[in-house]
């Protein structure tokens, strides 16, 4: 069974009912149902003499609509409070294959719905169209894995029997598309290059410059996929990373796309974002880069946002600006609770000499580490101090 091929069905398959008349709340109900009984039914490998029954990988789209149609019929009947709504669902449509059109941005949308906050509709769209988990959006949001579960149950009553033919803002699919991609870029799941997909086909669609300033974004960021992680998939920090191995191709397209969007004049926090990172892709190594600009950028980034994780990347730029006291003395000012905020201390101790003090938080770092691939670095950075202090 391809799980792989699920994930990437689910958006299209619930963008199918909710198009036929289900409210949001019972058609991801019923999606869900249809996925477990993929997980079911669908053979590892069909073989050639497989019935049509056990061969749903023929057309797996269709056969998930068609059952995902079959078990919200089901709950739609099976509810009494819901009778008089069933002559509109009587007909179910033929089986067969399933119309070749991509929902996945228009479902975006139509998850941006009015009558919810930004911040719902982010976080239910992440659940429901974008495949994270709460724990992965709770992670996103800085929040704990319960608040987010309320939210997003929260999120789901308030649009339970609403149709979703009204599209919600651009920002909102904006927020969406970036938490997606960053989990895709740096989490469990591999999201990002769907994530870029959808960013393109939105701005091809909507002219404006933090879109583009998004795209940009993330098509700089993707440039360094390759260069991420070591043949051995540990992870390799920015700085030890072989440059010859970054996407120049993708690099020149997202440094011309941000460009042109700053050449607008309506700067945005994803246009900031985008800047700070073609200045990394701009220098030979890392120090190299122009770091005297990219706080200048960041300073740019807290105006716009106030964000505690920019304040945290800020220190380390500063770190690299001014030196590392000066890094200290900007990371004082930040919550030690934030995400990742011991692995910068450690850093930025460690380039000021106090060895004993940057392992100490590098083991500490890795106990609070989000994914395993981040552990294990952060897990040698204290190993390697330790060993280098016991000789």
């Amino acid at each position: 069974m391809n799980e792989a091929l699920l994930r990437s069905l689910t958006p299209s398959v619930l963008a199918v009912l909710v198009r036929r008349g289900a409210d949001f709340a019972a058609a991801e109900d019923a999606v869900q149902d249809a996925l477990l009984e993929a997980v079911r039914v669908w053979p590892a490998t069909p073989s050639p003499s497989s019935s049509s029954r056990e061969r749903p990988m023929r057309d797996a789209k269709g056969w998930l609509v068609t059952v995902a149609w079959r078990k919200f019929l089901d709950a739609t009947r099976a509810d009494a409070a819901r009778r008089r709504r069933e002559d509109l669902f009587d007909e179910e449509p033929a089986p067969g294959p399933a119309p070749a059109v991509d929902d996945t941005l228009q479902l975006y949308f139509l998850c941006a719905h009015p009558s919810l906050t930004p911040s719902s509709a982010i976080a239910l769209t992440l659940r429901a169209v974008g495949g994270l988990t709460t724990r992965q959006i709770a992670q996103a949001y800085l929040v704990p894995e319960a608040t987010m579960a309320q939210r997003i149950s929260r999120a789901k009553r308030t649009v339970a029997g609403v149709r979703f033919d009204q599209p919600g803002d651009v920002a909102t699919v904006l927020r969406v598309l970036y938490l997606v991609f960053n989990e895709g870029y740096s989490g469990d799941v591999d999201l990002a290059a769907e994530a870029i997909r959808l960013t393109r086909q939105l701005a091809a669609q909507v002219d404006h410059p933090e879109v583009a300033g998004l795209l940009a974004l993330m098509l700089l960021h993707h440039a360094r996929r390759a260069a991420r992680t070591a043949p051995d998939g540990s992870l390799v920090p920015l700085a030890e990373q072989d440059r010859d191995r970054w996407d120049t191709e993708s690099i020149a397209e997202g440094v011309a796309i941000l460009q042109a969007a700053l050449a607008r004049d309506r700067l945005g926090e994803f246009q900031a974002q985008a800047a700070v990172a073609a200045l990394h892709a701009d220098a030979p190594t890392a120090e190299e880069a122009d770091w005297v600009q990219i706080v200048e950028w960041y300073d740019e980034l807290t105006r716009l946002t106030d964000s505690p994780v920019v304040r945290l990347n800020r220190a380390v730029a500063v770190g690299e600006a001014d030196g590392p006291r000066a890094g200290l003395a900007a990371l004082a000012a930040l919550d030690d609770s934030l995400p990742r905020h011991a692995a910068v201390a450690a850093y930025l101790h460690e380039r000021d000499g106090d060895l004993a003090t940057a392992a100490r938080l590098y083991a500490e770092a890795a106990h609070r580490a989000p994914n395993l691939a981040e552990r294990d670095h952060l897990t040698r950075q204290a190993a390697r101090l330790n060993a280098g202090r016991c000789r």
